[in-house]
């Protein structure tokens, strides 16, 4: 499960390459102008940047959890995809954008388990549901999407919050947990850890 809910943020731009891991350096050029330096920082420097960056996601109007009737409120129209059809033979054949919105899909092995829709005219908000078409979670973007930087928040369909990400750029993400805890920052293929050890890769970002 862990694993599978990693994915859901990896694919959050529904456009990302294939990547392969490579070694890392002790500089990273960031976008040809900017410098992921977080292997060079001292600690008390990574450390700022986790909190100003936590200060921005969790601000006084968070919502940690909303109540379960209060949340399926919200998204009522979206609990059960009224186009499963539609959107499973999408998702299963690679499909990845129509004229109204952005699908993603999640397999394993062969078989499909899952897949995501972003609506353009709602882009702000991620829908995720199960193979059999039922609402499982919804990420919130902030106003500025899809301008860098952004952030967005995961809930469950019961209302409470999983994760939160801090969008740098499109290779740069800071991840925390609902309580705020960090769990890290990507960057590209990497991952790595509040004391700057690699903990995780990934394939495409």
């Amino acid at each position: 499960m862990k694993k599978f809910l990693v994915l859901f943020f990896i694919i959050l731009s529904f456009a990302a390459p294939n990547a392969f891991a490579n070694e890392a350096s002790d500089n990273l050029v960031l976008q040809g102008e900017a410098v992921f330096n977080w292997l060079d920082m001292s600690q008390i420097e990574r450390d700022t940047i986790i909190q100003n960056y936590k200060n921005i996601i969790f601000d006084e109007d968070t919502v940690y959890k909303y109540k379960r009737k209060e949340f399926k409120s919200l998204y009522k129209d979206y609990l059960k995809d009224s186009d499963l059809q539609y959107h499973y033979f999408e998702a299963k054949e690679g499909i990845t954008e129509t004229n109204q919105y952005k699908i993603s899909a999640f397999f394993n092995g062969k078989i499909l388990i899952s897949y995501a829709i972003q609506y353009k005219k709602n882009p702000r908000t991620v829908y995720y549901y199960d193979a059999l078409g039922h609402l499982k979670y919804v990420d919130m973007l902030s106003e500025n999407y899809p301008n860098f930087p952004y952030w967005s928040k995961q809930y469950r369909v019961s209302g409470k919050m999983i994760s939160a990400i801090y969008f740098v750029s499109h290779d740069m993400q800071y991840m925390y947990k609902p309580d705020g805890e960090f769990q890290g920052v990507w960057f590209m293929d990497k991952r790595y850890t509040r004391d700057a050890k690699q903990d995780l890769t990934r394939t495409n970002w």
